[in-house]
């Protein structure tokens, strides 16, 4: 129907239809697939939900005399810094680890899930992450492997996004194509990466925001690929590889639709961009912290078929309901339920009514596509060709527990 270079040129002459996905979802009810597809160029999706496989690269620029940064806390929270001599690597969920400024030793008896720090127990890489997008100040503690090309010690100041060099996101695993339902079988509550979950069935927590979400809507990947110019955090990012636990094998239903975890993608894009609307730093109880971020992709209509696969609708996608009371890797599941049965705020299990709740952010999710399609409305963001296309051929992998000993005889 028509060429990305063609839809392009009317982004730049401003004469391109952009309609969100559930636009498209209503356009297509109203007046079907094939007279939908000729009216529209771009679609487009979004999501704002927690995505913990997340985190920045931080430059901070030399000091005087230089120093080869090994150790480094930015408000108590632990950066890796094993490459580059200021070069960090800040983690969505790494805890807060010290109790403050000028006390580097550790907490002896602080726990994993608890972990202290100088702004309190609930903070840690996310919440670095969205302040420095926000413009707060950010203490920051080094430890310097001396050297004589580096012989500085150690080095304490304050930073902000306008003291240092690069800050950008680079987030190995986001926008998981789908994902599982999260259900409590046993008799105590118990404290997830999906939230609390109470005892004997009381509640189930779903992460995806099902049918706007813009994996469901590019099931076979054909739209996005490495590359692809999208919406990352409020600013421009890119999608720079397949995500870790890419697992595009996962069993599909008739219209490509996996019916659990699947896709996967890798993101990266500056921070210097991004707004604290679309970056927020959260915590889980007794689980950790994580980052909340909003991600839009655009999938740009080169023919019927984009707007067929666009169309699906909430009671098209499944997703399984998992009972996390089982401590093992593989849990046993209550089979599938749909997306719009988990929209209703009700499920049914065993025979009985189970109040249902979303992890993401469904009014946020659409503000995401939304304010993805004014950007493209404006011509101020146009579409990419992926230079590479997604691995569609990816299998899943898990380790025991207990690896074989190897004998040196």
């Amino acid at each position: 129907m028509r060429t990305l270079a063609e839809i392009n040129e009317k982004i730049e002459r401003q004469t391109a239809v952009v309609w969100t996905v559930e636009e498209l979802k209503a356009r297509v009810l109203e007046v079907g697939v094939a007279q939908a597809a000729q009216q529209v160029d771009v679609v487009t999706t979004g999501t704002f939900e927690a995505m913990e496989s997340s985190g920045a690269i931080i430059n901070l620029g030399h000091t005087d005399p230089p120093i080869k940064i090994r150790q480094c806390w930015l408000d108590g929270v632990l950066a890796y810094s094993g490459f580059g001599a200021v070069d960090l690597y800040i983690g969505a969920t790494q805890p807060c680890s010290y109790t403050g400024p000028g006390d580097l030793s550790m907490v002896e008896d602080s726990k994993v899930d608890e972990p202290v720090g100088q702004k309190g127990r609930d903070r840690g890489g996310g919440h670095v992450i969205a302040d420095l997008i926000a413009g707060k100040p950010i203490h920051l503690q080094a430890i310097g492997q001396v050297t004589d090309c580096y012989p500085c010690p150690s080095f304490e100041t304050t930073i902000t996004t306008d003291t240092i060099n690069q800050f950008y996101l680079f987030n190995p695993r986001n926008l998981y194509q789908n994902f599982i339902v999260g259900v409590n079988g046993g008799d105590r509550p118990l404290y997830t990466y999906l939230g609390p979950l109470q005892p004997r069935l009381g509640n189930a927590v779903y992460s995806n925001p099902g049918a706007i979400s813009p994996l469901f809507n590019d099931p076979e990947l054909q739209l996005i690929g490495i590359g692809s110019r999208i919406f990352l955090g409020g600013g421009i990012g890119y999608v720079s590889w397949e995500g870790t636990q890419h697992f595009p094998l996962q069993k599909r239903l008739p219209n490509q639709t996996p019916i659990g975890p699947a896709a996967t993608l890798a993101l990266i894009g500056d921070a210097k961009q991004m707004s604290p609307k679309w970056v927020k730093g959260c915590y889980f109880k007794s689980y950790g912290p994580s980052l909340m971020i909003g991600v839009g992709i655009p999938l740009p209509v080169l023919s019927e078929a984009v707007v067929e696969r666009c169309a699906v609708q909430d009671q098209d996608l499944v997703a399984p309901v998992v009972d996390f009371s089982i401590p093992r890797r593989v849990r046993p599941t209550f089979g599938l339920v749909s997306y719009a049965q988990l929209k209703s705020g009700r499920i049914t299990l065993e025979g009985r009514s189970v109040r249902s709740a979303p992890l993401a952010s469904i009014y946020l999710s659409r503000q995401v596509a939304l304010e993805l399609k004014q950007w493209i409305e404006a011509g101020t963001f146009t579409l990419t060709e992926p230079v590479a296309p997604i691995p569609s051929d990816r299998t899943f992998r898990a380790q025991d527990r207990w690896s074989p000993q190897v004998s040196l005889d």
